[in-house]
């Protein structure tokens, strides 16, 4: 796959934050800027470009690692096809296609295909001057410079031009913005504030130099910008199409909804809702016309996904579960790339809310059923994490540590112990912290005595999702603890979200899962202004973290390497968010693909990607 389209898949998820059901592979809502490899997820989940020696040099291959993350396939290339891509799922995508609208990692694994990335990435998700656009970062006067290339077009043939680049600050920051991306990193531009309040027609810290520059202006640079955080925007938006749409109106209209007009390789052609589309070949792509005819992307529930990729319906599938493995081990017709994932599953505790007027948590631990840190604790210590781990996903996950994954290993705590299972432990917290079984029936009632209950939100999927929430819940009541599900089942993937987000008060745990991008910064995700805070949990301390972590004394490696793993402690200590696994992303790749690479440093490029002349490729097995 492209570097844009796995580095999309790997920055989108730059705060994107995917969420994903922690009991199942659901994807996450991505957050903040993705990042822009020109692959995530993408990350994006979820970007891409490289230089013909990139596609042609073999990627490394860790000695030590699980999967391959490359695979060449003999026989001749036909010329043109169609790339047949099965996205593992269970419900309708939203089809927002849109990358300051879209909501989740995928929508956000479809757009890597079309990609309006303006950055490339290299191996450590930082930005470099190979894509569309460089950057030139004026540390001193907290200046950034983005230069794009000359003869860049859409895909309906416009050049690219600077206003493209305004184009979505401007949406962002605007009053009526239905979007989650206005958030304290984009707050960081020069009068982005004063824009949003009505106090501007525009954002002051926004000038266009010339035909090929644009000067942005922050108030504070951190090391983050190199790795499209502070908030620099990464994506370009068509003005030439959306400039005229009113903003609240924009997530329904045609232009994000059925027709968008974007920079990458294939053409988003034609939609059918919730279910596929069909891309084709992009003639007006910067870095030439694609090998391929076209990409048909098509939603297959889990149930079936085994079987057809056994026929050979499909040539890759994405969003796959790592719970199917073992029934798709031996096919002889595929090969199973793998990596780490920039991803981590969680429980989350509702201790707030979230003030949309004002765009800023509410926290009110005092006032939260899960307010009492020692009963969090306890529910983290009572989760037999590592079993989940062994027998529902083959030992593809494990067990998390941290809300940092270590796919980030400069900023990683790996000294950090996590809530490792230990019944035991979770008890004795419960009893200090005052919930005891007062009337002998082996549930704990609530510290004056009353029933406890616990309204616990998890995602719907197949069978293994839904026997991973009772386990969870069995192993909650092996303490004591009463968890019912909200609504009484498990909840389909947009509903949960949409509940979480508006602090339905039928929640008051949940299971998610974050994709988080290329960005390592937490800001998008934690702070007292960030939407995705889904807790709702904030503290003075907390806050003068991330500030930390995305402050100018963060330039120097060592002190931003502290702040992280002062974070990193503080939020295992308080527990308003606990990790459970991080896992392994896998990508079944049918033998009819040539080429395909998925290492983060060096992606196939979109472009280049063929198919052999065998039709379709069966397995025997």
């Amino acid at each position: 796959m492209s570097k844009k389209l796995w580095g999309l898949l790997a920055l989108l998820l730059a705060f994107m934050l995917v969420l994903a059901a922690c009991t199942g592979d659901e994807k996450e809502t991505s957050s903040t800027n993705e990042g822009t490899k020109t692959e995530d997820t993408t990350k994006s989940e979820g970007n891409e470009e490289g230089t013909e020696e990139d596609a042609e040099e073999p990627a490394a291959e860790d000695s030590d690692a699980l999967f391959p993350l490359s695979v060449e396939n003999e026989g001749d290339a036909i010329s043109g096809g169609t790339l047949k891509v099965a996205m593992s799922k269970d419900e309708p995508f939203q089809g927002i296609f849109s990358y300051v609208l879209y909501e989740d990692a995928y929508d956000a694994e479809i757009l890597a295909y079309a990609s309006n990335s303006l950055f490339e990435t290299d191996g450590d998700f930082l930005l470099t001057d190979e894509g569309i656009a460089s950057i030139e970062v004026d540390q001193d006067n907290n200046k950034v410079l983005v230069k794009i290339r000359e003869g860049v077009k859409w895909s309906d043939g416009e050049p690219l031009k600077i206003e493209d680049l305004i184009q979505p600050y401007l949406i962002i920051g605007h009053k009526d913005y239905t979007g989650v991306r206005y958030d304290v990193d984009f707050q960081n531009i020069v009068g982005a504030v004063e824009y949003h309040d009505g106090k501007a027609d525009t954002i002051s810290g926004l000038k266009k130099l010339d035909e090929t520059t644009l000067e942005i202006s922050f108030n504070k640079l951190s090391p983050a910008i190199f790795s499209g955080g502070d908030g620099i925007w990464t994506y370009a938006e068509p003005s030439h199409i959306v400039k005229d749409i009113p903003v609240a109106e924009l997530v329904e209209s045609d232009a994000v909804r059925k027709n968008p007009v974007t920079l990458g390789a294939f053409i988003i052609d034609k939609i059918v809702p919730g279910e596929s589309v069909q891309l084709v070949a992009n003639e007006n792509y910067w870095k030439g016309k694609p090998k391929l005819d076209g990409v048909l992307i098509k939603v297959v529930p889990t149930s079936s996904i085994s079987v057809a990729l056994q026929q050979g319906e499909y040539d890759v599938a994405i969003s796959f579960n790592a719970s199917k493995m073992e029934e798709v081990k031996d096919f002889d017709n595929i090969d199973i790339l793998g990596r780490q994932e920039l991803y981590y599953s969680y429980l989350g505790f509702k201790l707030g809310k979230y003030d949309y007027d004002n765009s800023v948590v509410v926290t009110d631990v005092e006032g939260s059923k899960m307010g009492d840190v020692k009963l969090r604790q306890a529910m983290g210590y009572a989760l037999d994490v590592e079993q989940v781990a062994e027998v529902f996903y083959n030992n593809l996950r494990e067990r998390a540590n941290s809300l940092i994954p270590p796919v980030f290993a400069s900023f990683y705590d790996d000294s950090l112990e996590g809530y490792t299972y230990d019944p035991d432990k979770a008890a004795a917290l419960l009893d200090e912290a005052g919930f005891k079984d007062v009337d002998g029936d082996g549930i704990r009632e609530d510290k004056e005595g009353k029933p406890f209950e616990i309204k616990f939100a998890t995602m719907s999927g197949d069978d293994v999702a839904e026997d991973i929430t009772q386990f969870y819940i069995q192993n909650w009541k092996d303490v004591g603890l009463n968890v019912t599900l909200t609504t009484g089942r498990t909840i389909e993937f947009n509903s949960f979200y949409d509940k979480v987000q508006a602090d339905d008060p039928e929640i008051d745990i949940f299971m998610a899962a974050w994709g988080t991008g290329t960005n390592p910064s937490p800001a998008g995700l934690y702070s007292k202004t960030a939407e995705y805070n889904f807790s709702r949990y904030s503290s003075d301390f907390l806050e003068e973290t991330l500030t930390n972590i995305d402050s100018p004394k963060a330039f120097d490696a060592d002190y931003r390497a502290e702040q992280f793993r002062a974070w990193q402690e503080y939020m295992a200590e308080q527990a308003p968010i606990i990790p459970t696994m991080y896992r392994y992303e896998l990508v079944p790749v049918n033998k009819r693909v040539k080429n395909w690479n998925i290492d983060y440093a060096n992606p196939t490029e979109l472009q280049d990607i063929e198919l052999v002349s065998d039709t379709a490729v069966k397995s025997t097995k």
